[in-house]
C-alpha cells in the first residue's frame, strides 16, 4: 500500500504559462523553495538529477507530456526499499485558470519507518512550492 501527499492549486493563468514557469528549470533558485534544481534532458526514460532541499537524487522521468504532466520515479538505493514517484498535472479548467495536482505516493520496506515525520515536512514543501509557483506565474501572466 503507498502512502501519498495530494496537493493543487488553482492559478489564475492557462495551463501553457504555468507550464513555462514549472519547466524553466534553470529559473528554480529564483523562486523555489522545495525543488533547488532539476538537471539533464527532462524526456520520459532519462534520468535527471534532482535537488530537493538537502537532497540530492536520480528519477527517472516516466511522462513528460507539456502543458499536461511531469512524473518522475525516484528510488532510495535500490528499487523497493523507498521509492517516490512524484508527479505534477495541470488541468485547464476553462476559464482562463489552471490547477495544478502536485503530488507523490511512496512505496517500499522503509516508507513506515518515516512516514510520520516524512509527510508533514514534504506536504509543507509542496504547497510551499505551488504557493511561490502561483505566485510567479501570475506575476508573469499579468506584466507579460
Amino acid at each position: 500500500m503507498a502512502t501519498e501527499i495530494k496537493t493543487s492549486i488553482q492559478i489564475k493563468a492557462t495551463p501553457n504559462q504555468v507550464w513555462e514557469v514549472l519547466t524553466n528549470f534553470q529559473a528554480y533558485p529564483e523562486w523555489n523553495p522545495f525543488v533547488k534544481s532539476v538537471e539533464g534532458t527532462v524526456a520520459a526514460g532519462n534520468r535527471i538529477k534532482v535537488t530537493i532541499t538537502d537532497m540530492v537524487f536520480k528519477p527517472k522521468v516516466l511522462r513528460y507530456e507539456p502543458n499536461k504532466a511531469f512524473v518522475w520515479l525516484g528510488n532510495l538505493l535500490v528499487p523497493g526499499l523507498f521509492d517516490g514517484k512524484h508527479q505534477f498535472f495541470l488541468t485547464d479548467n476553462g476559464n482562463g485558470t489552471t490547477t495544478l495536482h502536485h503530488c507523490e505516493s511512496f512505496k517500499g520496506i522503509l516508507v513506515p519507518l518515516f512516514r510520520k515525520k516524512l509527510l508533514p515536512k514534504t506536504r509543507a514543501g509542496f504547497e510551499a512550492m505551488n504557493e511561490k509557483l502561483k505566485e510567479r506565474v501570475e506575476q508573469n501572466a499579468y506584466t507579460g
